[in-house]
């Protein structure tokens, strides 16, 4: 298989099913993002984090090319002729979502009660953490502004919205793993 086809040379791309969109379709923005978050997410990985942390991660990122796939694939698409459907995957289901929601309830309960917003930052790996973060609410806002202009799985926008969460509480979570002290953002008083 080659890498390079030139059929994006013009600044068009093909989705699943073969729809010529340009690469700047929402469509193309909302999976492009989740790729770059499926990136982000494989650089926290590579940190030093414990087994279990690093298997979830995993998990995510074959989850977030589900998601990527289903992205992809426009709605009048999503049949083939004979009535099957196009993407013979496992999609995001309600097991998915649970996962996450599982896991910010197992890392909560190792952590102190948050009592102000956290800034971002304190190490390496935290820091990637609300990149990722970050990177994942960009996701969900040109996610849920594809859902408003076509129609998309619902679950992929309760997923994401998830997954901002839990990487926010890994976040605290590394920080406090890594011996790091959280910095609280406490807002100066107007003079």
């Amino acid at each position: 298989m080659k890498i390079y086809t030139k059929t994006g040379d013009t600044g068009k791309t093909s989705l699943f099913g073969g729809t010529r969109v340009p690469k700047y379709h929402t469509r193309i923005e909302a999976y492009g993002t989740v790729d770059e978050l499926n990136s982000y997410i494989g650089l926290i990985r590579d940190q030093k984090i414990d087994t279990h942390t690093s298997e979830i991660l995993l998990k995510i990122q074959h989850e977030l090319f589900t998601i990527g796939s289903m992205l992809a694939t426009p709605p009048e698409k999503q049949l083939l002729k004979s009535g099957k459907e196009r993407l013979t995957i496992s999609k995001i289901n309600d097991e998915s979502i649970e996962l996450l929601e599982n896991e910010i309830d197992l890392m909560n309960k190792t952590l102190p009660e948050m009592t102000h917003f956290i800034l971002p930052g304190g190490h390496t790996t935290v820091s990637f953490c609300h990149i990722a973060r970050c990177i994942c609410r960009r996701a969900e806002r040109i996610s849920t502004l594809l859902s408003d202009e076509s129609s998309i799985e619902p679950k992929i926008l309760v997923y994401l919205n998830r997954l901002s969460d839990f990487l926010f509480v890994l976040a605290r979570k590394l920080t406090y793993d890594n011996n790091t002290k959280e910095i609280e953002w406490i807002p100066e008083k107007k003079k």
